[in-house]
C-alpha cells in the first residue's frame, strides 16, 4: 500500500482502461484503474462483489509468497517434483475447481487429467450442473447479453436475485440504452420470480411471490396458457389472474429474456424445473421472440465448460480413467467421489468450490494428499500437502475469460509479479510426469509388407 506521506515522492498513478472482472459470470470489461508503482491505487466503479477482492490485491505482496510443502516454505523445484511423486503414486486422482482459471490453465489441467487418467470436475457440480443437464436434454433458445441489452423490452429474473449475485447485471443491460431500446430502464419491463422479497423485487415493475418450490407446476401452468387449456385458481401461491398477466406479458413482448438463478437450478429435481422452463421458452418463439440465459455466479465457470468441451467432449464430471472420457454427473462428480473415499489424490486448481461441497466430502478431502494451486490471500482450503501460489489471470497474466454467455472476453495483465501462472505449474507437472504415464513404444525393426497389413 502506498501511505500519503510517500505519495510526493513517487510518480503519478497511470490511467489502465478498460480492464476485465472475473469476480462473476457477468465479467464486466469496463473497469478503470490507477496503478502506481506496480501496486494498485484505486478502481471504478464500484462494485460490492468485487471491491473486497481489489482491496485484498491492494494489501497482498504478489511477489513473495512463498511455495508450501507439508506447511513449510519450499523451492518452486522442490513442490513441483513433490506433486509429480503424490501424482505418480496415486491410483485414482481427482483434479477439481477451474472457475479461479482461465482458457490456459483450463487446458493445461484437462492434459494433466488426460495424461494421469484422472477425474476432472468443475464448480459447475455444485452451482448449474441441473442447467446443464436441462439444456442438454432439450436445448436452449438463447442468445448474446449484448442482444439483450439492444433489443430486449421484458426482462425476467426466475430465482435470483441480481442486485446482490451480480451487483451490475441490471446497471449494464436493463437501466442501459440499447440499439433498439434508447429510452434503457423506462423502455424495459422487469419481472422478479422469487419466494421471498429480495433487493432486487424492490427494484422491479412486477414482483411474483412463489411457492417455495413450486417452480415446477408455475411454468407447465404458463406451458397451459400458451397450448389454450384453463389453469386452476390458485397455482404455486399464485393467483390465476396474476399468472394469466404475466403470461400476457411474455406474450405480447416484442423481445423477452428469463434470466434463471440457482433459486430454480439448485432446488430439487432442479434440472427438471429448468427443463420445463427452457421447453416453455423455446414454445414462445412460436408467438414472439424468447430467450433465456443461466446466471453463472463463480468467476470463469463457463471457460472450464467450455474447455472441457472442447478437449473431452463433455462440460464436467468426465472421468479419463480408461484412456477416453466418460461423463457421468453423480458418479463423477468430486463431492460424490470425495465422499465414497474414490480418491487418493486431489489437484485443486483454486479451492473457490470446496466449501460447497458436503460436509464428508470435506473431511474426506482433508485425509487425502492434496495439490492446491490458487491466487494471493485466497484461503478457501487450509494445509493442503503442496500450495502453490499463483498469479491472477487478468491481473499480473493475460488469459481469456467467458462470460455467462459463452462469449469470451480477453483479460490483460496490468500488474507484474514473478509468481507462476496455474498454467505454468501444470504444465510443469505434465512434464515432470510424461515419462511415466506414456512410455516410448518402439518403432517396428523391418519395414511393413503385405504380411504386416491387417
Amino acid at each position: 500500500m502506498v501511505t500519503a506521506g510517500s505519495q510526493a515522492n513517487e510518480a503519478s498513478p497511470t490511467e489502465v482502461r478498460d480492464v476485465t472482472c472475473t469476480q462473476c459470470g457477468c465479467v464486466c470489461d469496463d473497469l478503470v484503474f490507477q496503478i502506481r508503482n506496480n501496486q494498485l491505487h484505486s478502481w471504478k466503479p464500484s462494485c460490492q462483489l468485487a471491491d473486497p477482492w481489489y482491496r485484498l490485491l491492494q494489501q497482498t505482496d504478489a511477489g513473495s509468497l512463498p511455495v508450501l510443502v507439508n506447511g513449510r516454505a519450499a523451492a518452486y523445484e522442490v513442490a513441483i517434483a513433490e506433486a509429480a511423486r503424490l501424482l505418480r503414486h496415486s491410483r485414482s486422482p481427482l483434479i477439481y475447481g477451474l472457475s479461479r482459471s482461465s482458457t490456459p490453465g483450463q487446458r493445461a489441467a484437462t492434459e494433466l487429467a488426460d495424461l494421469i487418467g484422472a477425474t476432472i470436475d468443475t464448480t459447475a457440480s455444485t452451482c448449474h450442473a441441473p442447467s446443464i443437464i436441462a439444456l442438454q436434454n432439450v436445448g436452449e433458445a438463447t442468445s448474446t447479453l449484448g442482444e439483450v441489452k439492444n433489443r430486449s423490452d421484458l426482462v425476467i429474473y426466475w430465482g435470483s436475485n441480481p442486485v446482490d449475485s451480480h451487483p451490475r447485471h441490471i446497471e449494464r443491460l436493463v437501466n442501459t440504452p440499447g440499439r433498439f431500446v434508447p429510452e434503457g430502464r423506462a423502455g424495459r419491463h422487469v419481472v422478479i420470480v422469487d419466494p421471498e422479497a429480495t433487493a432486487s423485487s424492490e427494484v422491479a415493475d412486477t414482483f411474483i411471490q412463489i411457492g417455495r418450490g413450486a417452480d415446477f407446476e408455475v411454468i407447465w401452468a404458463l406451458r397451459s396458457l400458451l397450448r389454450g387449456h384453463p389453469i386452476p385458481d390458485h397455482v404455486g401461491g399464485i393467483s390465476r389472474s396474476d399468472l394469466t398477466a404475466l403470461f400476457e406479458r411474455m406474450l405480447n413482448c416484442r423481445y423477452g429474456v428469463v434470466f434463471f438463478g440457482m433459486g430454480l437450478a439448485g432446488q430439487e429435481g432442479g434440472h427438471h424445473s429448468v427443463q420445463a422452463l427452457l421447453e416453455l421458452v423455446i414454445e414462445l418463439n412460436e408467438r414472439t421472440h424468447f430467450v433465456a440465459r443461466r446466471m453463472r455466479i463463480p468467476g470463469d465457470v463457463a471457460g472450464a465448460d467450455s474447455v472441457l468441451c472442447w478437449q473431452t467432449g463433455y462440460p464436467f464430471s468426465v472421468s479419463l480413467g480408461r484412456g477416453y472420457p466418460r461423463y457421468n454427473p453423480g458418479e463423477y462428480t468430486a463431492s460424490v467421489l470425495l465422499e465414497n473415499q474414490e480418491v487418493d489424490c486431489v489437484v485443486l486448481v483454486g479451492g473457490e468450490g470446496v466449501r460447497k461441497m458436503s460436509e464428508m466430502a470435506q473431511q474426506n478431502l482433508k485425509k487425502v494428499p492434496t495439490i492446491l494451486l490458487d491466487y494471493p490471500g485466497r484461503f478457501d482450503f487450509s494445509n493442503p500437502t503442496v500450495r502453490f501460489t499463483t498469479a491472477v489471470y487478468g491481473v499480473h497474466r493475460d488469459g481469456v475469460a467467458y462470460r455467462m454467455d459463452e462469449v469470451p472476453v480477453p483479460l490483460k495483465a496490468f500488474l507484474t509479479s514473478t509468481l507462476p501462472a496455474d498454467h505454468d505449474v501444470l504444465s510443469a507437472l505434465t512434464l515432470a510426469l510424461r515419462q511415466d504415464f506414456e512410455p516410448v513404444i518402439p518403432l517396428p525393426s523391418h519395414k511393413l509388407d503385405s504380411t504386416d497389413r491387417p
